[in-house]
């Protein structure tokens, strides 16, 4: 016979995203006897995982060595040496991949469902939730998070309020979160975005949206800042993994430059000898094309001839 519970306590996590979840997940695995509750704003948990990685959720990176990957981290490498050396990223795919979800890894070593489907991650997630009876509540209007003695009183308005044993918040980029946060004790540093998309007005890149290169280097010129990888062009301007990285990096730097920078995208990347070879064997056997015209498979033919209508 087993022994009963002692002193059960409940845990609420606030916030219905993907950390949200995950921290719900692992408190009821780490405490079988206790309650576990999510509580989320919206009318719909897990929306961003939705469209995260283009509609096929990027899970995860495939850095196992923790020293290596805090340098990935433009801030708060520190803070995340310890973490890492606990829950890495192949605990990430194991985890995933011992609950029925297959994963992949990509040449850039970003790792992908092998469904190429967020809602893959999704139902996983939601799945692991009910099989331990965690509830899961929407359309909760969180006001305010009161500490007395041994608990926290949590005030959701008009609807009855909620007392708990502890109190995880999953909250993003929400200020109320760092509002609960501050009012708790906690030293907030002052946030500023990062990982955003690039507004470039630049009529070379008129009519080219969708069109993305796989490899490409991308230079915040004045900032010293550099990342290589894939970019695509957008209705606005710029997007994909290698201008999100140079926003990360770049974020402070950003910031106080009122968001004023010059970009310099270098498409080749590592083939500009190779390139260059193969425009100067055009040349000598046909001399009469235009450059406008050639093709490469690394990119998309109307990028180029726009590049080399403008060049």
């Amino acid at each position: 016979m087993t022994s009963p519970a002692k002193d059960p306590k409940h845990v609420v996590v606030v916030g219905g995203g993907a950390a949200g979840f995950f921290a719900a997940i692992a408190a009821a695995e780490a405490h079988p006897d206790w309650e576990v509750s999510l509580l989320e704003r919206s009318a719909r948990v897990l929306s961003k995982v939705l469209i995260s990685g283009g509609g096929r959720c990027n899970v995860t990176n495939a850095c196992y060595d923790p020293k290596e990957l805090i340098t990935h981290y433009p801030r708060g490498a520190d803070a995340l040496r310890g973490p890492f050396h606990k829950f890495q990223p192949r605990d990430t795919m194991e985890w995933f991949e011992s609950r029925g979800v297959p994963v992949k890894t990509e040449e850039d070593l970003r790792v992908f469902p092998k469904s190429d489907q967020s809602q893959t991650i999704i139902d996983c997630l939601e799945k692991e939730a009910a099989h331990l009876k965690i509830a899961v509540r929407t359309n909760v209007l969180l006001q305010t998070i009161q500490k007395e003695k041994k608990s926290f009183v949590l005030g959701l308005g008009k609807a009855e309020p909620i007392t708990c044993d502890h109190v995880i918040l999953a909250t993003g980029s929400s200020p109320l979160g760092w509002a609960w946060a501050k009012a708790l004790g906690h030293k907030i540093i002052p946030p500023i975005p990062s990982l955003f998309t690039f507004a470039i007005e630049d009529p070379r890149l008129k009519e080219l949206e969708g069109l993305s290169v796989a490899k490409a280097t991308c230079t915040l010129d004045g900032l010293r800042l550099k990342q290589t990888g894939a970019v695509l062009i957008t209705h606005w301007g710029l997007s994909g993994p290698a201008i999100l990285k140079l926003s990360a990096w770049g974020a402070r730097e950003l910031h106080n430059n009122a968001y004023k920078a010059k970009v310099t995208i270098n498409w080749m990347n590592d083939r500009e000898e190779a390139v260059l070879k193969h425009l100067i064997a055009r040349k000598d056997g046909h001399p009469r094309n235009l450059l406008a015209t050639d093709n490469f498979k690394e990119i998309p033919r109307r990028l180029w001839s726009r590049m080399a209508d403008a060049a």
